[in-house]
């Protein structure tokens, strides 16, 4: 017995030894499997909040399954994509075989490429049975087009209607600008088209859902002009009305889209509908193709009518330097703008170099509503430089159309709702702050400045 003991308590210690290494294991498995969860969670909001507005042709890029373009993580892809995953040792982990254990990656031994496959790797192969991707582009470029220009007559019509000569509720020496109603309307409609019903006009058609969100609702509402009309106010020493105006622009706008997408859910409600929405694009490829090539003809022949009979008209108004002239010009060259801002979109949840930090900012919308504004504000100066009819008939035609249509509030307070309703609500004041200080500052640089310096009237 004696003999047997030491051998007996030496089994002993070897086995509780094993169980204390498995036991450990398991603890700092589970931990790091946590912990890379809540890492992972924090990523695709991040990159969520940032796409909530536009993502641009990136949508074109990649057949990913939800409608928003993101991908969902899990340990097979990041196997799948070079991910050295830890394997359980049967001979420590047999007494407990029958229980499961999350395995959490070996983080040190995955490269950055591997990192961005974590929350990119929904990117597949396009198949060769698939739709020309050719045939895709184009269409989103013609129906951004359309809509744009939609956009533009709808945001000049709810200029003149609110504006002094017929309801009078705006003004350009008010902190209550004439782009604030088109602003509100658009913010709106961006919660029931970009919002609530965007994944039902998607079943139709993802070139409609561009076009209505990108296109007509980015166009119809404009940050530069926005912007502009505060720095006019700021020239003229009506500080107070231009802080005013930017507070109460971002409130009103802010809270349109809320409005918008509460009555969306509530009609949503109403309609009880018991099918889902028919999509044009079946099973059949031949079908896809044959309602994407119609869709795209019919855009095609309304693209070349509108740019026809506003070219035409430009051309007959332009001497005479009507505000009608501006805007069969704006017309003209407002799709040059959608298509620069779909087009920087694809910036959108990307982050900043290749660890790709601050992935939660919009710099793709961000961009755009900034340069838009500057080259508006350079604009205004040039116009208060030259002086003469034909130069401000050019610039604000511009101004209108193609900056017009180049910056957004619809997408911009889209993402500052997502932001707002996130984790980080912080995230979409810092947004709302950057975006607008950097654009009144470079503005007051370029604009303002040189007004007050050489003392243009």
């Amino acid at each position: 017995m004696d003999h047997q003991n030491p051998e007996l308590e030496s089994r002993r210690s070897d086995s509780f030894g094993r169980l204390s290494v498995a036991s450990s294991s398991r603890r700092c498995s589970l931990s790091t499997s946590f912990s890379l969860a809540r890492h992972s969670d924090d990523v695709i909001e991040s990159e969520s909040v940032s796409e909530a507005g536009d993502i641009g042709d990136r949508a074109l890029h990649s057949n990913r399954v939800s409608a928003s373009g993101r991908s969902h993580f899990s340990l097979e892809n990041l196997a799948e994509n070079g991910a050295v995953v830890p394997v359980q040792d049967d001979n420590l982990l047999e007494p407990y075989s029958d229980a499961a254990f999350p395995v959490a990656p070996d983080l040190e031994n995955i490269s950055p490429l591997s990192a961005d496959a974590m929350v990119q790797h929904g990117e597949k192969k396009i198949d060769e049975n698939e739709i020309p991707w050719l045939l895709e582009y184009v269409t989103c470029l013609l129906s951004l087009a359309v809509f744009g220009i939609l956009g533009i007559l709808v945001r000049y019509g709810l200029q003149k209607l609110f504006g002094p000569s017929v309801i009078g509720a705006t003004s350009d020496r008010s902190y209550m600008y004439p782009d604030l109603p088109s602003n509100m309307v658009g913010s709106f409609l961006m919660g029931w088209f970009g919002v609530v019903f965007k994944g039902d006009i998607v079943k139709v058609s993802d070139q409609l859902a561009i076009g209505l969100t990108t296109g007509f609702l980015g166009s119809l509402t404009t940050f530069s002009g926005w912007n502009q009309k505060m720095l006019d106010l700021s020239v003229d020493g009506r500080w107070v009305f231009a802080f005013l105006g930017i507070f109460l622009g971002l409130f009103l706008v802010a809270y349109s889209i809320i409005f918008g997408i509460e009555t969306a859910k509530g009609l949503k409600w109403l309609l009880h509908r018991r099918s889902h929405t028919r999509s044009c694009y079946s099973d059949s490829i031949s079908h896809k193709y044959y309602c994407l090539s119609t869709f795209m003809v019919m855009l095609l022949l309304m693209l070349a009518l509108l740019w026809s009979v506003f070219g035409s008209l430009a051309r007959r108004e332009f001497d005479s330097g009507s505000s009608e002239a501006q805007l069969f010009l704006a017309c003209m060259v407002g799709p040059l703008g959608v298509w620069i801002r779909w087009y920087l979109a694809r910036l959108n949840g990307r982050g900043l170099g290749k660890n790709a930090t601050l992935k939660w900012m919009p710099f793709g919308t961000l961009a755009a509503n900034v340069a838009a504004a500057c080259v508006m504000a350079a604009l205004a100066t040039l116009k208060k430089a030259v002086n003469n009819k034909e130069c401000n008939t050019v610039a604000n035609g511009i101004q209108l159309g193609l900056l017009g249509c180049l910056s957004t509030v619809s997408t911009f307070v889209a993402e500052f709702h997502a932001m707002r309703e996130s984790k980080h609500p912080w995230r979409a004041y810092a947004y709302a702050a950057i975006t607008i200080a950097v654009s009144f500052t470079l503005g007051t640089l370029i604009y303002s400045v040189p007004v007050w310096v050489r003392a243009y009237s």
